[in-house]
């Protein structure tokens, strides 16, 4: 393989990244690290789940990128008493004609905004997992494919809150990236509330297709991995359910299961995303190293012991790519 056509190969058609960034850029201030994150999901064909406290701009990030790409743009409060049928649709019994209609529900469309996913109770957001897993809805007898690119983007508030019920493992799992955001700084927060006080936001416009996307996600199969990467990141995840096996034996009573084989496939899908964006066609451990919290954070249950001495997913996965041999 010729790393050097490659690579150049990559800088060119990786070049619509940065007019996504900068589209965003005109509405969401700040959050450099989220956009980047969207971008990631989209890109790898991968679902997101975002935590943080409301008035972040989430809503107002996904909706950006939707109009960045003219694509469908659904956002789903969920609440407790929302039903699976509000989501995914339902029949409806025509009386002229003695037939059932499928009136299809809002999870028809290219982005999906799941709004407070964990103020609905499971079978609610179990229907979600057809649609992110298989691509598709089943209505009655009738099985609906969704539209490419389909992304998944659900916001959760801290479990702490109240009237919050914890996701099941298995749905977790079935997302990406768990993304954290944080509060912007005073001078990100100065412009935010400048823009709100003058009204001066800017319109978003179309500057890419989602054939863009979906041409990009198939240039990402290309990017050269080098089996020493591969190695680093089977390391990584292997560490988080074998830490003795490490030298880590410090973290084998704070850790009550590691990442799934999703963790390793989506750690190496996330680091060649990394890499497109960052417009090359090869992956170093430095992309690894840069998705692997948010790929991780999730993947990895703490113990009690693990609750009781404050110690989270996140300081374990730090000591994790503290010792794991870099390539």
């Amino acid at each position: 393989m010729d790393i050097t056509a490659l690579n150049e190969k990559i800088k060119q058609e990786s070049a619509f990244v940065e007019l996504l960034q900068t589209e965003i850029g005109k509405t969401i201030i700040g959050q450099k690290n989220m956009v980047e994150r969207l971008i990631i999901g989209l890109l790898a064909n991968g679902h997101i789940l975002l935590e943080g406290v409301p008035g972040l701009a989430k809503t107002l990030a996904i909706k950006s990128l939707a109009a960045a790409m003219k694509a469908k743009f659904q956002r789903i409060q969920f609440t407790p008493d929302l039903l699976p049928a509000d989501l995914i649709g339902t029949q409806i019994f025509n009386q002229k004609e003695g037939n059932f209609l499928i009136k299809k529900g809002p999870v028809f469309a290219n982005f999906i905004l799941a709004d407070e996913i964990n103020r609905a109770p499971a079978k609610v957001q179990s229907a979600l997992l057809e649609a992110m897993q298989e691509r598709q809805i089943t209505i009655g007898e009738e099985t609906f494919p969704l539209e490419e690119p389909f992304l998944v983007l659900a916001t959760q508030n801290p479990i702490e809150q109240e009237g919050t019920y914890p996701l099941p493992e298995a749905q977790v799992d079935r997302f990406m990236l768990k993304v954290k955001i944080t509060y912007p700084s005073q001078e990100e927060e100065l412009k935010i509330m400048k823009l709100n006080l003058n009204e001066e936001f800017a319109k978003i416009q179309k500057v890419i297709s989602p054939d863009d996307i979906l041409k990009g996600r198939q240039l990402i199969k290309d990017i050269y991995v080098d089996e020493k990467i591969d190695k680093y990141i089977l390391d990584i995840v292997f560490a988080t359910r074998n830490p003795k096996a490490y030298n880590l034996d410090k973290l084998s009573d704070l850790i009550a299961y590691g990442g799934s084989p999703r963790a390793s496939i989506n750690l190496s899908l996330g680091a060649r995303a990394m890499a497109f964006i960052k417009h090359r066609g090869y992956v170093i451990p430095e992309d690894v190293r840069s998705v692997a919290f948010d790929v991780l954070r999730h993947r990895i249950a703490v113990t009690y012991e693990a609750e009781a001495e404050e110690i989270t997913s996140e300081n374990i996965i730090q000591e994790i790519l503290n010792t794991v041999e870099v390539p």
